[in-house]
């Protein structure tokens, strides 16, 4: 069989390789020998990575029989996306193996499909309890009066804005000495006149 390892992980801080040793290991004891990695930095809830990409590529070309993953969430987070990405490996004939979740769609059984349509559920629901987790904390920071997002960078000009105004110039005349936008400038004015 011709088999492609999906190994993911969200940043650059993290690494595939325990995920590549389990599955490597996984391979030997089923004697898969013809195996092909496929490796993703990049977060699960984008549905186009450039490695998974060229993964199913070679699934559509017919050059993989088999798709292995550490965990259903490293191929996806969305329910539409695992849909579609599991749609397409039944079009193409392509097993899905996910073996710490019990997960092999090659053999004819009914109840895998089930098993999978309710991993896919749940990897969803996962998803959105991370996303209400992550609103909450905002919510709570900003209560506690955290700035929150880039630090404002327009008012490093207050100081020379001031000395043009006191020259006599204008906004258009700000903006073009000091290298801003239009909006920037008036919006330093409308601050100093506040």
């Amino acid at each position: 069989m011709k088999i492609a390892l999906y190994l993911r992980v969200s940043t650059d801080r993290q690494t595939t390789h325990s995920q590549a040793v389990e599955l490597r290991e996984y391979c030997a004891r089923r004697g898969w020998t013809n195996v092909i990695e496929y490796s993703d930095t990049a977060s699960g809830a984008r549905f186009s990575r450039k490695s998974l990409d060229a993964m199913m590529r070679d699934a559509r070309r017919g050059r993989i029989e088999a798709i292995v993953a550490y965990k259903l969430d490293r191929l996806g987070r969305s329910l539409p996306h695992l849909a579609q990405l599991i749609s397409e490996m039944t079009a193409h004939r392509v097993a899905l193996v996910i073996p710490a979740q019990g997960i092999d769609t090659s053999a004819a059984n009914p109840a895998s499909q089930l098993q999978l349509n309710i991993l896919m559920a749940v990897a969803e629901f996962e998803r959105d309890i991370i996303r209400e987790r992550v609103r909450s904390g905002l919510r709570a920071a900003r209560a506690r009066g955290a700035r929150l997002g880039r630090p404002a960078t327009l008012m490093q000009h207050l100081p020379h804005v001031r000395a043009l105004l006191g020259a006599g110039k204008n906004v258009s005349q700000i903006a073009r000495e000091l290298m801003l936008p239009y909006s920037s400038a008036h919006k330093i004015v409308s601050h100093i006149g506040n």
